[in-house]
This record gives structure tokens, C-alpha cells and sequence, in this order.
């Protein structure tokens, strides 16, 4: 068949196979990124049907994906809010990278991974994934719950950390050395001050430069402003996907909502296009080796999430309940847990499957613990303060309604401890 022919038979039934895949995902409740890292596990490297012909533009594609995930989150906030949520929320941060990214670390060095791996392995299991917690709290209908401000601030300092940390990661894994290193930091640290301060100061005029009243103009101009930024990132060590995140931060008011509208849509295809190429550069015969210290890992940062969300809202004056959400929220890892180790494959290939097993796990695991950490945590308060009770002490509704303190709301009976029971409280 000819190379050109093949490839369009290839790509083709690549996107169509992933159409139909997310709208699988959809049906049942589920994000479809650990639908598309299988689906790359099956047609990659010793999977049932190898890809040869698309492999190339699948490689491209993936680049493409990440440098618009990150523009798309960077035209999500504003330079304003990124300075107000640092300026708030960097005592949670702190908490949050010390309990999420240690235990990656430690199991790096265990595993004989020895520094760069357990710094590449510490960052896959600290970040949590911003796609999929936004469309947990869409889904569930909990955007204008108390502690979702509190959760999005601790994902706005996990991206911003990232900033930092995949410049020192890329350093490391160039074996540039502690000078080297060093100077990236400060090249990194200096781009992000420098577009802060543009974007804080200029922000008008540079999205007045890019405005366009025609939408294949605006278009234009921002996917092309955005892809030679992320280059020019790239060249100096600083990471494309920060270029892209800088990028989407300096865009703000009617340019960048115009410039959501025209490409999410590229992002969605692009991004799919990611996973799967990470799924086919994996071979799936590596995973069930490491399924059990990916697993144990999973458990062990299941934990240390939901103590980072307690931790921020009980910060934020949030009640029990809304703090055992905020945790159980921001337990999924995905999107930037697999570039972390996108760019550590090459240096640490080992550290692939796991990652790929450690997200497939959290990524299913993550809306789960969204719904059912809060219904579960007061299921047990509420029988742990029903063992301190007299016989003749209960409340109404059956016995099961738990007396509160004064001056704090009543623990809910367990017949109404369903996971939407407190949708939008005052918690």
C-alpha cells in the first residue's frame, strides 16, 4: 500500500476509534483518558495491531497536544488570579507538594532509580490532573460549592510549580549538571516573572495585538503565536508546555474567551492523540510487572490528596464535609503525570509503565473518591459519635441522626448520606 494511502487508513480509523471511545467514556460516567492510554497500549510497541504508517504524525500530534493543554489552562486564569492565589494559597501548595511529591520520590530511590528518576517519578505523583477534577465538579454539579475556590487554587500552584519544575526535570535529564541546572531555573524563573509582568501591566495591549473580529484569524494568530513560543521555550530549556501555559496567561478578556471557544475543540483531538501515543511508545507486557508498586503507590497518594484538600479548606474556614470533598476531589492524576514521564522516558524508561499503570489507576479511582469520600467520611463520624451515646440518647429519623455541638451544623442521618446530599452547602 502506498505510504501516503496507509497513513490515511491508519489515521483515520485512529480518530474514529477515539470518537467512539469517548462517547463510550461519556455513556458510562468515565474520563476517557484511561480508555485512550489502553487503546495505545493495544496498537503500540507489542500490542495486537502495531501502527507503523501514522507513527510519525501520531508523534507530532502529541506535542501538538501538550502545548494546547497547557495554552487552554493558561487562558483559564488570569495574571491577577495567579498572583491572588499565590499570594493565598502557597502554605496549601507547600503542604501539597510535600505530601504528594515525597512518596513518589521515596519510590523512585527504592525502585534503583536513583536521583532523576525519583525526582521525574515525585512529579507524576504530585500533580493532579486539572482536566479531569474540572469535569468531575462540572459533572457533579459543584462549581459554586464553598471549597471548589480552595481547589482550584491548589491546582493553579501545582501549574505554576510546573514552571519551575519541568525546566529543572528537563535539566537534569540532559545531565547538564548542578551549573546547568541552575541556570535554567533562573531562565525559567525569569520567563515567568518576565510574562507575569507583561501580563499584569500590558495585558490589555498584547491581547488588543492579537485581537481579531474574524475567527480564522484569531485562530491563526494564536496557535501560531503559541506553537513559536513553546519552541523558543524548548530552545532555552524552560519546557514548550510552560511556553504554551505563559502564553495562554498573557491572553485575557474577549481574546482569550474567543480563543477557548475556537480551540478546544484542537485541544480535544490533539490531547487524545497524546494518550494514545503514550499508551503505543509503552509495551503493555511491562505493566503487570509493575501493577502492584503502581497500585501501592496509588494508595498511598489517595491519602495524601485528600489530606491536601482537608489541609486548604480547613485553611479557608470550610466546614468537615466540604473538606472531605475538596479531597476526595483532587485525588485523579493524569495530563501532566504523563508528560512528566513522557520526558523521562527516554533517560528512565522504567519509569513508563508505571506511570502509565499509576494514572490508569488514579484516573478511574479520582471520580470515585470525588463522589464517595464525603458520604463515607461522615458515615463513619457519625457512627463513631453514636458509640459515645446512652441507650436513651438518640435523635429523630430512626436513631440516626447524630446531635451536633452549638454552634455547628447537624450531622445528616445516614438515610440522607447519599453522595449529593450536601451539593451545595453551607460546608
Amino acid at each position: 500500500m502506498h505510504d501516503t494511502t496507509a497513513l490515511l487508513v491508519e489515521l483515520g480509523s485512529v480518530i474514529l476509534g477515539l470518537g467512539i471511545i469517548g462517547r463510550f467514556a461519556g455513556r458510562i460516567g468515565l474520563s476517557p483518558i484511561p480508555l485512550y492510554l489502553l487503546a495505545g497500549l493495544a496498537f503500540g510497541e507489542g500490542g495486537l495491531l502495531p501502527l507503523g504508517a501514522s507513527e510519525e504524525f501520531t508523534a507530532i500530534g502529541a506535542e501538538i497536544g501538550v502545548i494546547l493543554l497547557l495554552l487552554l489552562l493558561g487562558l483559564e486564569y488570569s495574571a491577577s488570579e495567579l498572583v491572588t492565589s499565590l499570594k493565598t494559597q502557597y502554605p496549601s501548595g507547600a503542604v501539597d507538594f510535600l505530601l504528594n511529591a515525597t512518596p513518589g520520590a521515596i519510590a523512585g530511590l527504592m525502585l534503583g532509580w536513583g536521583p532523576v528518576g525519583a525526582v521525574a517519578l515525585a512529579g507524576v505523583t504530585w500533580i493532579s490532573s486539572s482536566g479531569v477534577i474540572a469535569k468531575v465538579m462540572t459533572d457533579m454539579g459543584r462549581l459554586g460549592n464553598r471549597e471548589t475556590p480552595v481547589i482550584l487554587g491548589v491546582l493553579v500552584i501545582e501549574d505554576l510549580a510546573m514552571a519551575v519544575y519541568l525546566p529543572l526535570l528537563t535539566a537534569m535529564l540532559a545531565g547538564v549538571g548542578l551549573a546547568g541546572g541552575s541556570i535554567a531555573l533562573l531562565i525559567a524563573l525569569g520567563t515567568v516573572g518576565f510574562v507575569l509582568y507583561l501580563a499584569l501591566r500590558h495585558g490589555r495591549l498584547i491581547s488588543r495585538a492579537v485581537s481579531s473580529d474574524n475567527p480564522e484569524m484569531l485562530l491563526l494568530v494564536v496557535l501560531g503565536l503559541t506553537v513559536l513560543v513553546a519552541g523558543v521555550a524548548q530552545q532555552l530549556q524552560v519546557s514548550a508546555a510552560v511556553g504554551a501555559f505563559l502564553v495562554g496567561i498573557a491572553l485575557s478578556g474577549e481574546v482569550a474567551e474567543g480563543a477557548r471557544k475556537l480551540l478546544t475543540p484542537l485541544r480535544d483531538l490533539f490531547a487524545a492523540v497524546f494518550f494514545v501515543f503514550f499508551g503505543l511508545s509503552t509495551d503493555p507486557a511491562e505493566i503487570p510487572p509493575v501493577l502492584l508498586p503502581a497500585a501501592l503507590l496509588a494508595v498511598v497518594t489517595v491519602f495524601t490528596k485528600i489530606g491536601t484538600g482537608w489541609y486548604a479548606s480547613r485553611r479557608a474556614g470550610i466546614g468537615p464535609r466540604g473538606r472531605w470533598r475538596a479531597g476526595g476531589t483532587l485525588v485523579a492524576r493524569g495530563e501532566f503525570s504523563i508528560v512528566i514521564a513522557g520526558l523521562a522516558v527516554a533517560t528512565e524508561p522504567r519509569i513508563g509503565p508505571i506511570a502509565t499503570a499509576y494514572v490508569l489507576i488514579l484516573v478511574i479511582v479520582g471520580p470515585l473518591t470525588a463522589r464517595w469520600t464525603e458520604p463515607v467520611a461522615s458515615k463513619l463520624q457519625a457512627m463513631l459519635a453514636g458509640k459515645g451515646k446512652t441507650p436513651g440518647d438518640k435523635g429523630g429519623k430512626g436513631g440516626n441522626a447524630v446531635q451536633a455541638p452549638a454552634g455547628e451544623e447537624p450531622m445528616p442521618s445516614l438515610e440522607d448520606l447519599t453522595p449529593e446530599h450536601a451539593g451545595r452547602d453551607a460546608d
